[in-house]
């Protein structure tokens, strides 16, 4: 039997690994990312762009927030928060607002004054918002049942909101605004927050 003459090199030779098409690595780079991003995004966070004069001056157009979209899931929103909502005429739409009624309570609006009327307060207390940036001359009484919101811009004479609009339901909320990036000037953690029930209180003894 005849068998080829085998020299050392080809004993020791191994055969080299094949490379991939570059295509393939930013394809797989491409799927990780998309892994990674999108449920951060769904469930945990998710950017925002101010659009319009409503929030005025808490909030200015074009500036950029990151939602959080965690809390809700395990607390329930509390009067004063910043949130971020599907405008429910449209759920196409994002809007941003500040909750000022909460499931229960009943809101009465007499031209720039808000009074709540609910069971830790039957007989109404006034709220006190240092954060207006223009009064409103609007005049409403809404009850909310469960599960219902009521929202306002705290640029009062530039906000569509449920003066215009109606309740927001909490199906509708996105989240709150947890962080203000840009203009880096004015980068915040929880960005507008204030705390109304502290004022409820104290203006209630």
């Amino acid at each position: 039997m005849f068998s080829p003459p085998t020299t050392q090199s080809n004993k020791n030779q191994t055969p080299s690994p094949r490379q991939e098409h570059p295509l393939i690595e930013i394809v797989r780079f491409i799927i990780i990312a998309l892994v990674i991003v999108i449920p951060i995004r769904v469930f945990i966070a998710q950017p925002f762009i101010v659009s319009g004069a409503s929030m005025e001056n808490t909030f200015h157009n074009n500036e950029y927030l990151i939602v959080d979209r965690v809390t809700y899931r395990f607390n329930e929103p509390e009067r004063g928060d910043v949130v971020i909502f599907r405008y429910p005429r449209d759920p196409a739409k994002f809007f941003i607002k500040r909750l000022i009624g909460l499931p229960g309570d009943t809101v009465t609006i007499n031209g720039s004054t808000i009074t709540i009327t609910n069971n830790e307060h039957p007989d109404g207390i006034t709220l006190d918002e240092p954060y207006l940036y223009t009064p409103t001359d609007s005049y409403l009484t809404q009850t909310l049942d469960e599960g219902e919101y009521f929202v306002m811009g705290d640029n009062r004479n530039a906000s569509s909101d449920s003066r215009v609009w109606g309740i927001l339901t909490d199906d509708k909320i996105i989240g709150r605004a947890l962080l203000r990036l840009f203009p880096l000037s004015d980068a915040a953690v929880m960005p507008g927050a204030y705390d109304l029930e502290t004022g409820l209180s104290a203006r209630s003894q």
